[in-house]
């Protein structure tokens, strides 16, 4: 697991927290940012992924 893999992961995750708390208080510019945020962060978990994946294939 690389840099990336760990930095998205833990942004998907805030993002989330985030979106969700944003639903439980009817806070909808925080439910949106959490949103932005949690998808942020799967791209950028995705872009470690893929350089996993390409370390691993050389």
């Amino acid at each position: 697991m690389n840099k990336e893999q760990v930095k998205g992961r833990y942004e998907e995750a805030k993002g989330a927290v985030k979106e969700a708390a944003g639903k439980v208080v009817g806070n909808e510019e925080l439910e949106i940012k959490g949103n932005v945020q949690k998808n942020a962060g799967k791209v950028q978990a995705g872009l470690g992924d893929l350089k996993e994946d390409i370390k691993d294939a050389t």
